[in-house]
């Protein structure tokens, strides 16, 4: 599974970006598909993580803020992120795998390259 990640940029506090993550393969439906960050100077940090029957899970710090979708038929992941603060800025990562939703990066075999997300103050 290769997983290339865009859509990253600078914003303003208060503003909206969307991610996407595409994935290559033909078992993308099968995909537990994630989103870490990793800000400077840090490790990096689970955000948010969607089952591939489209469950999912939020990191506390992105509640009600951030949406995590998928699109199976286009073997697409986003990131929907709204309300962004200073405190969002980060190198932000998709991940998969084929095990259970996880909240740890031990948990993820596949990754991609990452995309800056800045958000000014």
């Amino acid at each position: 599974v290769q997983l290339q990640a865009f859509g990253g940029g600078l914003v303003q506090a208060g503003g909206s970006l969307r991610l996407s993550c595409a994935a290559s393969g033909r078992t993308f439906s099968s995909l537990t598909m994630a989103w870490f960050h990793q800000a400077p100077g840090k490790e990096r940090e689970f955000v948010t993580a969607i089952k591939w029957s489209g469950g999912s899970t939020y990191a506390d710090s992105v509640k009600g803020r951030f949406t995590i979708s998928r699109d199976n038929a286009k073997n697409t992941v986003y990131l929907q992120m709204n309300s962004l603060k200073p405190e969002d800025t980060a190198v932000y990562y998709c991940a998969a795998d084929y095990r259970a939703l996880g909240v740890q990066t031990l948990q993820y075999d596949y990754w991609g390259q990452g995309t800056l997300v800045t958000v000014s103050s």
